[in-house]
């Protein structure tokens, strides 16, 4: 049987211009090689997935004048793994390899991940060589806390910043994904599958890759990924706002009854109906509707639902929303927290005219109706 490669290893890019979203890193190291400006020292740090070690390695290949993709593992170039070699015998037998010129190509690279594992006496015990390198000696840190990194090391080094990937890219190098395995996948799945990831092509492709093997030769469908990621479809929350705009509560609290059956959290559900008021928010200005990031066809769904609603009422919302948020894990009744929420969304108008106001949703019917 043919050995399987997940996509994160066999898509992992091979040069600059196929890292994903992160432009700003890969132009300047470029521009640093093509000039023959790079700094011996280079700390690379970023959330998790997002291309630290991939660009090292690119690094390590360009600047040895390295082709192949086997040239990799050859003997210029080292990966430490700082998690379980973090003591200081570990970076002095690290240091008796560096005084050792290169056997062929021009330089040795040490990639250092996860370099903030090292223990104080380990950084120390480096300061030395990575203040003064030999000419021939490149070190390319990486690490997901910066923090932890000793202010002695990283005033050593340059410093490049990885972003979180934007779901957008991350959703277009899925479709480049599927295209080349021959996999039929819709693009809300895809959306979904890159939100899901949160910034990391890496989670991204694993989650691509169960959907893939799910899906057993059929289309990776939005239903399918919904079900396996235990995500809750947004088109709950269109209902439920609905409901709301019709001042009905009892909608509302069948729909979140039915979700709480469905083994859904009732924490996580508030938290996405405040996303879901939010991106109502936005939607309702055009200089404000790119920071959804949603699909297009669900764009649409919230520009209609957003002309339903006053700017001030989805603020009302969103206050009782966050209320709730903010309560839940020290309420005793968390369910009837959040149905409370729901009931006060429902009737906030009024609890206005109780109170002499006048209606949040008058202003939206003059408007509508001059």
């Amino acid at each position: 049987m043919e050995n399987f490669v997940v996509s994160a290893r066999k898509y992992r890019p091979l040069g600059f211009e196929e890292v994903v979203g992160q432009e700003h890193i890969t132009t300047t190291l470029k521009n640093a090689i093509d000039t023959n400006k790079l700094a011996q020292a280079l700390l690379f740090c970023g959330p998790r997935g997002v291309g630290k070690t991939t660009c090292a390695r690119i690094v390590a290949r360009l600047i040895n004048g390295f082709e192949e993709k086997a040239e990799i593992n050859s003997l210029n170039i080292f990966e430490l793994d700082a998690a379980s070699n973090n003591s200081v015998e570990d970076i002095r037998s690290l240091i008796d390899q560096v005084r050792y010129p290169p056997q062929f190509g021009k330089f040795k690279v040490y990639i250092i991940d996860e370099v903030h594992m090292l223990s104080t006496s380990a950084f120390n015990a480096f300061l030395k060589t990575l203040e003064e390198p030999p000419p021939y000696a490149v070190f390319i840190l990486a690490t997901t806390e910066k923090h932890k990194v000793l202010p002695t090391i990283l005033s050593r080094c340059q410093i490049f910043d990885f972003n979180r990937i934007q779901v957008s890219d991350i959703t277009r190098q899925l479709k480049k994904v599927a295209d080349r395995e021959n996999v039929k996948a819709e693009e809300e799945a895809l959306h979904l599958i890159a939100q899901k990831a949160d910034g990391a092509l890496r989670d991204a492709l694993s989650i691509f890759d169960l959907m893939v093997t799910f899906a057993a030769g059929q289309a990776v469908t939005f239903k399918s990924v919904l079900a396996n990621l235990h995500i809750l479809d947004h088109e709950y929350y269109f209902k439920i706002v609905d409901g709301l705009l019709g001042e009905n509560h009892s909608q509302p609290l069948v729909l979140f009854d039915e979700i709480l059956k469905k083994g859904f959290d009732g924490h996580n559900f508030i938290a996405g109906l405040s996303d879901h008021l939010r991106n109502l928010l936005v939607a309702q200005d055009a200089r404000t509707v790119s920071l959804m990031q949603v699909p297009e066809s669900t764009q649409k769904k919230y520009l209609e639902q957003a002309a339903q609603a006053t700017p001030s009422l989805l603020l009302s919302w969103l206050n009782l929303a966050s209320q709730c948020d903010i309560q839940y894990k020290s309420s005793k009744n968390q369910r009837l927290l959040v149905e409370l929420a729901l009931m006060k969304m429902a009737h906030v108008n009024a609890v206005l005219k109780t109170n002499g106001a006048a209606p949040i949703q008058e202003g939206l019917k003059k408007k509508m109706n001059p």
